[in-house]
């Protein structure tokens, strides 16, 4: 499938989900209290790298299939706001000033920048004084390094700008209270270190953003911009995901209606808790205890995530595996769970991709299946779900979690469907969807709200005897 848009969706929502669970939590830790050292990407692995790509030279940017591309910045005057009484951008109307081009997005277009020989790094760019500039390169992890192999090592950008320099990974930059270095700027002419990767592939694509600074800014020189040099390095390290310090990460909202303002103040907040995972889905808040549960369907693991103010968070294995176990594992990409919620009597209730159902914990320790068969036939992969306040769960059931989605064998019904449990039956609410996934319903209950990946955003085709529907008739949400 392509999913690209999904995962970038998905993850979104999911840092979204979070900062809106934790943020009063982070502000309650005052700014003046001892804090302990941050674990931001600026902590690398100690010892010595295992392999290492120059990327000032031809072939290193050939090993990792990229290209140097350059830009210079222009600084433009931009209506603002001044400080209201909230303190925030809510005063009245200002002048002043920002640069152009945004280029730290990851899917930012540089098709018609120059490109830069990798040798030329060093060559002083910009017109001097204040200026900025940037430089971008997509880095494809190699098979090999030598006779290294990177499957599961952890990537390391290293680099050093004259005079300063400020570093976004895949669209992100992350930053925490008091982190020198890393993403941001390490100090004068200093080295800039980030872990760009985590538990890296070969094939896996890192696209890098650099912004050079020219400096001092009080007192601008009569000097350039130059990269003294950039590599790329590979440790061997634990697997798995990590919790960091809590490091805000760059946020835009694009307001296309005033009422969009009621629900997403003026200057909002996300803050990246941890990273490493393969694919991320199901976050739930668990009041009573004070976590965040999630799913890594890929990685077959419920996550539980137990915040700690400001300061580094506890995660932990919750359970795996958490959706299948099946003698085929190893065909599936997703075979764990994905959607997870509480029912209103505090019960964890989960989708289980490979296994193909819905279960509830319950207070002893067991578990319950909600359902795993409609009329005599397998569900697909249930995905989302979402309890109604007379307890009623509502699930999508999409086939995302085969091996090979629609055209899977082991697929039975017909379609994508949408059903609802009550009192222990089982119904069909809907059948008009061809890639049912995130569910919820409006505050009122009034609303049922399904999200839909057509056919034409997934690339699959139906199999012969299958619902030919390729969006929801008219009435049916």
């Amino acid at each position: 499938m392509k999913v690209t848009n999904l995962i970038r969706l998905m993850g979104l929502a999911f840092l979204v989900i979070i900062a809106i669970s934790l943020y009063e939590g982070l502000i309650r830790v005052s700014s003046g209290a001892a804090r302990a050292a941050a674990k931001t990407s600026a902590d690398i692995p100690s010892g010595k790298p295992e392999a290492a790509i120059d990327l000032a030279t031809r072939e290193g940017v050939n090993l990792v299939k990229g290209e140097w591309r350059y830009s210079d910045t222009k600084i433009v005057e931009v209506d603002f706001r001044g400080p209201g009484a909230d303190r925030q951008p809510t005063g009245s109307a200002v002048k002043t000033y920002d640069y152009t081009p945004h280029a730290g997005g990851a899917d930012f277009d540089d098709s018609k920048w120059e490109v830069i020989n990798a040798t030329t790094l060093d060559q002083r760019r910009g017109n001097g004084r204040l200026g900025f500039n940037w430089y971008r390169i997509k880095l494809t992890v190699p098979e090999r390094i030598g006779d290294f192999d990177p499957t599961g090592s952890t990537a390391v950008f290293d680099t050093s700008l004259d005079d300063y320099a400020e570093i976004w990974v895949d669209g992100e930059l992350s930053r925490a209270l008091g982190q020198s270095g890393g993403s941001v700027i390490a100090g004068w002419n200093a080295d800039n270190h980030l872990v760009v990767g985590r538990n890296v592939k070969p094939g896996q694509q890192i696209q890098l953003s650099i912004f050079g600074i020219n400096g001092p800014l009080s007192n601008p020189p009569t000097n350039f911009i130059y990269m003294r040099y950039a590599k790329l390095e590979f440790y061997k390290s634990a697997t798995g995901p990590v919790a960091l310090t809590p490091s805000e990460v760059n946020v835009e909202v694009v307001r296309n209606d005033p009422a969009m303002n009621e629900i997403v103040g003026p200057n909002p907040k996300v803050f990246k808790l941890a990273e490493g995972f393969k694919f991320t889905e199901g976050p739930i808040w668990i009041k009573d205890g004070g976590y965040l549960l999630f799913s890594d369907p890929n990685a077959n693991t419920i996550y539980k995530y137990t915040p700690n103010g400001n300061e580094e968070g506890k995660l932990e294995v919750f359970r795996t595996p958490s959706g299948y176990s099946g003698a085929d594992i190893a065909e599936y990409g997703q075979p764990g769970s994905n959607g997870l919620t509480i029912d209103p009597q505090g019960r964890l209730t989960i989708n289980q991709h490979g296994n193909r159902r819905v279960v509830r914990d319950e207070k002893d320790g067991t578990q319950t299946i909600l359902a795993d068969t409609y009329e005599g036939k397998r569900l697909n992969s249930p995905n989302d779900l979402v309890y109604r306040s007379d307890g009623t769960l509502f699930f999508t059931d999409p086939p995302f979690g085969f091996p090979k989605a629609f055209e899977d064998a082991r697929k039975q019904l017909p379609f994508s469907g949408v059903f609802s449990i009550y009192k222990g039956k089982l119904q069909l609410v809907s059948r008009d969807f061809t890639g049912p996934n995130g569910i919820a319903f409006s505050p009122d209950e009034k609303y049922l709200y399904v999200g839909n990946w057509p056919r034409a955003l997934t690339g699959q085709h139906p199999r012969a005897g299958e619902d030919p529907v390729s969006r929801p008739r008219p009435g049916h949400w």
